[in-house]
């Protein structure tokens, strides 16, 4: 059991300090990067329901929150495996570090036609700043998730998670991995077809 030190609580503090000045970060670079803050049709929603429209990656959450609360199970994972020794804010950190580079690079236009040439989001043209920093903010709650719940039940959630968006809209995290990295022409073909 960890006791915590004046030390400690500071060193603590200050990882959580860097992980806030990287979410910070993140959203001023994709500022600059001419990103919009908000969805362009002027509104914000708590949930996005359509995959293959305009508002997708624009509002608070969508499909793909799921995805993001899974890179938190999955930076947790990789964090306790390489920096046990380290503190759990310092892991936080390296985990925030993590998906705001992702979430920098996936909103380059390298990256938007990568997306738009080999996977089923074919009118993907990036997303707001707004979905991206909440994005980062599902992945923290995900890596919080993981350090408080027995191992079991995170990787119980995470397939549930991967099961359920595939059927519902044919794509979740493992797919869109694959077809970034390696494109199927057979995956293409089932997850464009009518549900």
């Amino acid at each position: 059991m960890t006791t915590f030190t004046p030390e400690t609580d500071d060193v603590s503090r200050r990882w959580l300090i860097a992980a806030l000045v990287l979410f910070l970060l993140q959203i001023t670079i994709l500022y600059f990067m001419g990103r919009v803050p908000i969805c362009e049709c002027g509104y914000v929603k708590l949930f996005e329901p359509g995959v293959n429209s305009p508002g997708n990656s624009q509002h608070l959450a969508d499909w793909y929150t799921p995805s993001h609360i899974i890179h938190g199970f999955l930076f947790y994972a990789f964090g306790w495996l390489l920096l046990r020794r380290r503190s759990i804010s310092e892991r936080l950190a390296l985990a925030v570090f993590i998906e705001a580079a992702w979430e920098i690079a996936e909103n380059s236009p390298l990256i938007i036609d990568r997306y738009r040439n080999a996977t089923m989001a074919l009118g993907y043209s990036g997303d707001s700043i707004l979905n991206s920093a909440m994005d980062t903010v599902f992945m923290t709650l995900g890596f919080l998730f993981a350090s408080r719940m027995p191992v079991w039940l995170t990787v119980t959630v995470a397939i549930v998670f991967e099961l359920f968006t595939g059927w519902l809209i044919r794509d979740n995290l493992t797919l869109n991995v694959l077809m970034l990295i390696w494109p199927i022409d057979a995956v293409r073909t089932w997850q464009s077809a009518s549900g």
